[in-house]
């Protein structure tokens, strides 16, 4: 005898109650923010003091910084790079954003089963170059195999060790009230580019990624030391979560140009045709600077003189409140509140 209560045609499974991991708790919005503040920090001992940075100051010591990172990224090679590149690349920019200089990177690989080892070896000849060019050492790693099905391909983690640059001690809750929105170059390449190559759209003719390292540009900012508040690279998110994140911190009103936004037109095609804002679009090889207003001009001259930052811009102000809401003033005329993403557009960016 069949005891199953019979449900009406057409109702919906009764609602399991379980939480799920999806895409969007890794894409650096708002569901980023929810796990970690409900799952990940408490499990870890609690919130640290400060605001969440993209690199953590050693205990007990004032000068030495330490990031990890993990890279998924899908395809594994995009016009501009590789996941191997990649890595180094944004575990460097990570230690830069709290104004450091590299000092050791580790690479751990987690590679499935039939992998073909000629793509392995060119992920990681990448990997090598980009750390000889960055100046950087990769000092120890990991291998692992895991069985078919198990992951997708590769993964990579990467750990750096660095050291604060002379007279520079950014933080994301370190933005002032009158601060100069520096930019040090244009937006929304990496994400289209990656995105176009997974799915054959046809954009990676005239798109590449703008993966590189920036410390070389974090070293030029120096010589203005403690004017220099805040930087953040807008990575996942892209640079409406980097924004959002500062004014979080920092308790303040972020005001952006629309006008002043360095969109390439390939990018600005590609997100108009696929309905992306071009804020939410991860990037891979610019930074954000808050600045003191009085040194604004040379921190953007010192940005310009190297090739990494020679189409800096100054994109906005910071202003005392409504505090953590990031605006931009459209091309129009219009204000408009810019939020953090809140799910997954482009998932596997990095």
């Amino acid at each position: 005898m069949n005891t199953d209560t019979p449900r009406a045609p057409g109702c919906p499974l009764p609602h399991q109650g379980r939480e799920l991991v999806q895409l969007g708790h890794g894409a650096g919005g708002r569901l980023t923010a929810e796990l970690l503040d409900t799952t990940v920090l408490p499990a870890l001992g609690g919130p640290p003091a400060g605001p969440l940075e993209d690199a953590a100051l050693l205990p007990g010591d004032g000068e030495l910084v330490v990031s990890t990172d993990s890279f998924v990224v899908s395809p594994l090679f995009f016009p501009g790079g590789d996941i191997g590149s990649l890595a180094v690349h944004g575990t460097v920019n990570d230690l830069a954003m709290r104004g450091a200089a590299p000092l050791a990177l580790t690479l751990a690989v987690i590679a499935e089963e039939g992998l073909p080892l000629a793509e392995l070896r060119a992920v990681l000849d990448s990997a090598g170059r980009a750390a000889r060019g960055a100046g950087v050492p990769v000092v120890t790693g990991d291998t692992k195999v895991v069985g078919r099905g198990a992951a997708d391909r590769l993964f990579l983690n990467t750990t750096g060790i660095g050291r604060r640059i002379a007279g520079l001690s950014p933080s994301a809750a370190g933005a002032r009230p009158g601060d100069a929105v520096l930019l040090s170059g244009p937006i929304g390449l990496h994400g289209t580019a990656v995105l176009s190559t997974r799915e054959g759209l046809g954009f990676d003719t005239d798109i590449a990624s703008d993966s590189r390292p920036l410390h070389r540009l974090v070293h030029a900012l120096a010589p203005y030391g403690s004017a220099v508040h805040a930087l953040r690279d807008p990575t996942r998110g892209g640079l409406a979560t980097a924004l959002n994140e500062l004014a979080r911190d920092s308790a303040l009103l972020v005001e952006i140009d629309e006008a002043a936004l360095p969109v390439p037109p390939a990018v600005a095609a590609a997100c108009d045709l696929l309905g992306l804002d071009p804020l939410i679009v991860a990037n891979e090889g610019c930074l954000v600077a808050f600045v003191a207003p009085e040194h604004a001009d040379d921190a953007l001259g010192a940005l310009r003189a190297h090739p990494e930052g020679e189409g800096a811009v100054r994109i906005g102000s910071a202003a005392a409140g409504p505090a953590g809401r990031v605006v931009v003033r459209t091309l129009v005329g219009a204000r408009r509140i810019v939020d953090l993403p809140l799910g997954e557009q482009l998932p596997r960016i990095c």
